[in-house]
């Protein structure tokens, strides 16, 4: 997912947000870095009034239409974005309707950053951020991150809270997630099967229960159409966009709603949006199966790797351990189960080699009857948070079966190519057959009205693969495709100075890419 200075940070952050263990585009799902980054936000704090379902604030009127296939004619009031000196930077609030097919009803709060640009003689405009998830804050990318010169001398650069996130007016539902992930999401009995579909259903109906008519409202094409109140607030009829992950889902349904208000975009870590949810997560499944072989080779060619001379039959003996029963962890607050077995081995593996001993330990230790440290690993992973606004946005993006039976068989189904980690890929979304809100599936866009855009896909990225990259640039017109060596949840701004040289002269002076780019 050559090194200048902070870099190190960048790529834990960037693994840590996009919430890859839950798995996917995750997701990134945020994986816990071995690296903790201390985010300061409080001066730039809103409200952060959640969503409950009696607030009914009135919005400004909003001239997007509710198809969200362009802005009508300039005849609507402007959204005002309310900014204010925090340090260094400016914090601000923007009201946007919650629906925006009824403009002028209930609105929501939109927290936002801005890091303003160094040099105002070559500025080129607002550049929009976002890490990934869903769920992952786009004002702690902006506030975090290290960003090279030319980003900072030439970009005012542009951090929100997608609506139900973190600084934006949010949701928080469901159950505890130590709770929900303390089941077998590998059922091979009723009884099992009926213990998964039970925790699920109380998540999903105490999320049901306090947002029943909010969360028709969460899915990403509202936050493209926040986006672009966002770049009307700002006064500027073209944006620069940066996605990572779950990010260039936002990046794409902007760019098929509004095409014209594009000035460059890179999108890392491409989302396939014609996948169905249960093809989506079985290709994740089967990426992550992969990421065992690299654990493998870095454990055989160190002696004093505590998985030992096998670490694939480590993996497989204590995976084998947790489908029988709980291993005692006498250091955490419940046993070691199966359901902390697949986040708490995705966990250190999205860290690369970095994570590789703390794995390997972690299972010596669950191998010879102590789990304490892989739920450790795995209460590293939940401890990111957003699994409700996950589980909203996912549900409405991509098509589901209603069924539950048949996102058990989709997992299933791959488990002699996964299996070990696949199958409960694919299960962890049963939720999504029992969401309470029909799918609202996006799709690939295919405007020609659009510029030419940077799609970066890594040859073996674990959480979106690089096919999915190939499949986008292919499908929109003058679009341009960077290929990376490598095996990274996306790799701009990690310290890979072809990806980011190529990057950077692209979104600072639209240089266009060779033909057949590739970094290595």
């Amino acid at each position: 997912m050559g090194t200048r200075p902070g870099h190190t940070r960048l790529a834990d952050y960037v693994r840590r947000m996009h919430r890859a263990g839950r798995h996917r585009p995750i997701t990134v799902a945020g994986v816990a870095a071995s690296v903790v980054l201390l985010f300061v936000l409080s001066a730039c704090s809103t409200s952060g009034q959640g969503l409950g379902a009696s607030s009914s604030t009135e919005a400004p009127t909003s001239s997007t239409s509710s198809a969200g296939s362009s802005t009508t004619a300039g005849s609507t009031p402007t959204p005002k974005i309310a900014w204010h000196s925090c340090g260094s930077r400016e914090c601000g609030t923007l009201r946007v309707p919650l629906d925006y097919s009824k403009p002028n009803g209930r609105s929501i709060e939109l927290g936002l950053v801005k890091i303003p640009a160094r040099k105002k003689s070559s500025y080129k405009g607002p550049l929009l951020v976002n890490p990934g998830g869903p769920g992952a804050s786009g004002i702690e990318l902006a506030e975090s991150l290290p960003w090279s010169s030319a980003i900072r001398d030439h970009f005012d650069v542009i951090g929100f809270d997608p609506r139900g996130v973190g600084e934006s007016t949010k949701i928080t539902c469901g159950i505890p997630v130590e709770q929900l992930y303390h089941v077998d999401y590998v059922p091979d009995s009723q009884a099992e099967l009926q213990q998964l579909l039970n925790v699920s259903n109380r998540y999903v109906d105490d999320c049901d229960t306090k947002y029943a008519s909010v969360l028709p409202h969460l899915g990403t094409r509202d936050v493209a159409r926040d986006m672009d109140s966002i770049r009307r607030g700002l006064g500027v009829d073209k944006i620069d966009y940066l996605g990572f992950s779950y990010g260039t889902s936002i990046g794409q349904a902007y760019v098929g709603m509004f095409p014209t208000h594009v000035r460059a975009m890179v999108l890392d870590g491409i989302v396939d949006l014609n996948q169905s949810g249960i093809q989506s997560a079985q290709g994740q499944g089967i990426a992550f199966e992969k990421l065992l072989d690299g654990f493998e080779a870095w454990c055989t060619a160190r002696s004093g790797c505590a998985a030992g001379p096998d670490p694939k039959a480590l993996v497989q003996r204590v995976y084998d351990k947790t489908q029988r029963g709980t291993i005692p962890a006498p250091e955490a607050d419940r046993p070691f189960g199966p359901g902390e077995f697949q986040l708490g081995v995705i966990a250190p593996l999205y860290q690369g080699q970095a994570g590789y001993a703390s794995l390997a330990s972690a299972l010596a230790a669950a191998d010879h009857g102590d789990g304490s440290r892989m739920v450790d690993l795995a209460d590293s992973y939940l401890s990111a948070g957003g699994t409700e606004i996950y589980f909203a946005v996912s549900c409405l993006d991509q098509s589901w079966p209603r069924d539950p039976n048949a996102i058990v068989a989709g997992g299933k189904a791959i488990s002699a190519q996964a299996p070990l980690l696949g199958e409960a890929t694919v299960t962890d979304y049963i939720r999504c057959a029992l969401w309470p809100t029909p799918p609202q599936p996006l799709h690939t866009p295919t405007t020609s009205q659009a510029p030419p855009i940077v799609v970066i896909s890594t040859t073996d990225d674990p959480a979106t693969p690089y096919e999915n990259g190939v499949r986008l640039a292919r499908a929109l017109p003058h679009a341009m495709l960077l290929s990376h060596t490598g095996s990274a949840h996306t790799i701009y701004g990690q310290g890979d100075s072809c990806v980011d040289d190529i990057v950077e002269s692209y979104l600072v002076d639209l240089t266009p890419l060779p033909a057949n780019a590739h970094c290595d």
